[in-house]
């Protein structure tokens, strides 16, 4: 049976929120706590008892936890709710554990962690893959980076969420997992989009050519999960266009660093680019279809 350990969790957003219902569900005295009033009583209202306590602020968080999870939205949001004036560190205990699972730089990451070994608490950044649905079922991927010892340290909590957590390096390396994860993902909605469109134009029965193409080499999540609905012009599931572009600024940023050329991911952050423009910046990533006409404009 896991240990029961008191864990916080701050940033109630779709991730969040459901990533928190689990840790309460697995049975740890869970801490909530959001810079959103009107967020954390959404998230009481759809989960009655489940939280042990609301804090005030990051630090009050933090007060006499075993374990603090953030789930932000930023570089800044994380520097602020764990470095700030009232954030996490100012009251985490020594042999603590602090687990990151926002997709941020890589910079922000390590920084976090040289602090963290000051106050002698366990850190790992660990971004997470698997969508929306995942969170919901509790399969996500964790990519996790720090030291081992501290990975095993979390892994308890974390498996109330996941199905799969992967020890990729030092401090910072989940990072830039997550980065090579997310050059991954547009490059294949992006050549979805195109095949969605090329098959539509000929007028084929778009069933049947899922049939026989998902079957091979083309296969991918994303023509398992998207297809039908890119087809139906159906763009609301989840991780939108606005935080793609956000992630993919990430990984070129890194990638000028590295001294590494992305020359693709670039095109396709500027293909979402021109999704934003057009007002579907919250849709979701297969929206990059909208980009493409149908034949003769529709």
């Amino acid at each position: 049976m896991t240990e029961r350990r008191k864990v916080s969790f701050i940033g109630l957003g779709v991730m969040g929120g459901a990533i928190a219902r689990h840790i309460a569900k697995a049975g740890h005295i869970l801490t909530i706590y959001n810079r959103s009033p009107e967020r954390t009583r959404r998230w009481e209202e759809d989960n009655p008892g489940l939280a042990h306590r609301i804090a005030a602020n990051p630090a009050h968080a933090a007060q006499d936890a075993d374990v603090v999870i953030t789930c932000v939205g930023n570089d800044d949001d994380l520097a602020d709710v764990v470095l700030g004036p009232n954030g996490v560190f100012r009251m985490l205990k020594k042999g603590g554990v602090f687990i990151d699972h926002t997709t941020v730089s890589a910079r922000i990451a390590r920084q976090i962690s040289v602090e963290a070994r000051d106050l002698q608490v366990h850190c790992i950044d660990a971004p997470m893959t698997g969508s929306q649905i995942g969170a919901e079922k509790g399969t996500l991927t964790l990519m996790c980076g720090g030291r081992k010892d501290a990975v095993e340290a979390a892994r308890p909590v974390m498996e109330a969420y996941s199905s799969r957590i992967v020890h990729v390096g030092k401090s910072g390396s989940g990072q830039i997992a997550k980065m090579a994860n997310q050059i991954c993902i547009a490059g294949n909605v992006a050549a979805l989009a195109e095949a969605v469109r090329f098959a539509q134009a000929s007028h084929l029965d778009m069933d049947k050519v899922y049939e026989a193409i998902s079957g091979g080499a083309a296969q991918s999540w994303q023509m398992d999960n998207r297809w039908k609905s890119m087809n139906e012009d159906r763009f609301d599931f989840g991780f939108a266009i606005d935080w793609m572009r956000k992630d993919l600024g990430l990984s070129l940023e890194e990638g000028r660093g590295l001294g590494v050329s992305l020359p693709v991911a670039a095109l396709i952050d500027q293909f979402f680019a021109e999704v934003q423009a057009m007002g579907g910046g919250r849709l979701d990533t297969s929206a990059i279809l909208k980009r493409l006409p149908r034949k003769g404009g529709k």
